[in-house]
């Protein structure tokens, strides 16, 4: 393909990390790379009006979803506080089922998922979002198969991502998909993170869950295990765990 044409849909109080953690990758891999197929990314809204994100600030959008046309190689929801109002929005509900019909591949970072879901585009599908609204997507969803424990799952040609900071991850999975595990690293690098943490990896994971008191042997055992982590080789850890 000529290009990778490449939709973030936000909207009024989406989480501003959320949109950081898709299009800041995507855009390293085009500029390190040197892509013949560079990725061609649209921060779109309802109406292509302004986008208040959670922290207050407000971006921009590049155009009105509405006016976006197909097909598009990656069709991405943001989350954020503003989810539940979004996901009762049948306007931007038709654009997100419109645009997903014609798109290689669907996501959603965080609670994203709950607009995926209300679009039906989950339904019989396994499915994760940020643990904290797990059972929410449950009660609401029963068609849905919510696992909130990993980072990342892709069941076909969807994919949904844990909280906040796990759409980086679940992008640099997509970056390795389309150019490679060589690519993929060198913007995991340019970022100061992890080479990629694999979509199985558990949300509450060791790192995020002890506490800051304790022996220090424990901290200089847990502070071990994650900078050796760092280091290994991405072909050597757990393979990514597609649905």
């Amino acid at each position: 393909m000529a290009d990778r044409k490449t939709a973030v849909i936000a909207y009024d109080h989406t989480e501003l990390l959320d949109v950081a953690c898709i299009t800041t990758p995507l855009y390293l891999a085009n500029l390190i790379g040197r892509l013949s197929d560079p990725y061609q990314v649209q921060v779109v809204s309802l109406y292509g009006a302004p986008i208040r994100c959670d922290t207050g600030l407000t971006l921009q959008a590049h155009g009105a979803v509405e006016h976006l046309l197909g097909p598009l190689d990656t069709l991405i929801v943001a989350g954020g506080v503003g989810h539940l109002r979004a996901a009762d929005s049948e306007p931007l509900l038709r654009h997100v089922r419109r645009l997903a019909d014609s798109s290689r591949r669907v996501a959603s970072a965080c609670t994203g998922a709950t607009i995926l879901a209300a679009a039906g585009l989950l339904d019989g599908k396994r499915a994760t979002t940020h643990w904290r609204f797990a059972a929410d997507l449950v009660r609401k969803f029963p068609e849905v198969t919510v696992d909130p424990d990993p980072i990342f799952i892709r069941d076909g040609s969807v994919a949904t991502a844990a909280g906040v900071t796990s759409a980086l991850d679940l992008t640099l999975a997509f970056i390795e998909e389309d150019h490679g595990v060589g690519l993929s690293s060198q913007v995991a690098r340019d970022l100061v993170t992890y080479l990629q943490r694999p979509g199985n990896q558990a949300q509450m994971s060791m790192f995020t869950a002890t506490s800051g008191e304790g022996s220090e042997i424990v901290h200089a055992a847990v502070a071990f295990i994650t900078s050796t982590w760092t280091t290994i080789s991405p072909s050597r850890r757990s393979p990514i765990t597609w649905a």
